[in-house]
């Protein structure tokens, strides 16, 4: 089957699969999504991951506070949660305009931490103090997982933002499922 004919009939959740299984995500790592005895991937599993990644991001801002020094912190976070060393990367995160695509560690880094002379002032580090996904739906396969919905960071003035995503999640050679897609936006017309 053709890539323009799953596009037309399909989900974007069996559209990912076949392009992981035809090999189309191997364009930067070997890829290996065995899921050896780790069994398919849960649902249970992948709301694990959505509060573990809720949770480096607080942690991010909370470490930001108190020492200054986020860069351990993210650097964990994007190595726990990320499958940069396992596979592709398709990161697009919710405030990049200039550099939009996020295909490397470093790149993901800049973001969740800021670099200076670019449009990065470090998402991580604004303070957060919650984030709560609401799902519209989750997509669990043998070695594919994917989800799409809401999530909602609580700011340092008790706010909630809104943000849209989509997450792609495989099994990383750890066992652990790591995100090998996202893509974030804020509703339209809604930032300020």
């Amino acid at each position: 089957m053709s890539i323009r004919t799953l596009l037309a009939t399909s989900t974007l959740a069996t559209v990912a699969s076949a392009l992981v299984l035809s090999g189309c995500a191997s364009s930067q790592h070997a890829d290996d999504h065995s899921h050896g005895d780790h069994g398919p991937i849960t649902k249970a599993e992948v709301q694990a991951a959505q509060q573990a990644w809720g949770q480096g991001i607080v942690d991010i801002s909370r470490v930001y506070a108190e020492t200054g020094d986020a860069k351990a912190r993210a650097t964990e976070h994007i190595n726990s949660m990320y499958a940069y060393n396992d596979t592709i990367v398709l990161f697009k995160p919710t405030l990049a305009a200039d550099d939009q695509f996020r295909g490397s560690f470093d790149e993901a880094l800049s973001y969740f931490i800021g670099r200076e002379g670019t449009e990065d002032t470090g998402f991580g580090i604004q303070g957060w103090t919650n984030v709560r996904f609401e799902n519209e739906g989750i997509y669990c396969g043998e070695d594919l997982a994917m989800a799409m919905g809401n999530y909602f960071f609580t700011g340092p003035d008790g706010n909630d933002t809104k943000v849209e995503y989509s997450f792609g999640y495989v099994r990383g050679g750890d066992g652990n499922l790591k995100i090998m897609l996202q893509h974030s936006s804020v509703p339209y017309g809604s930032w300020k």
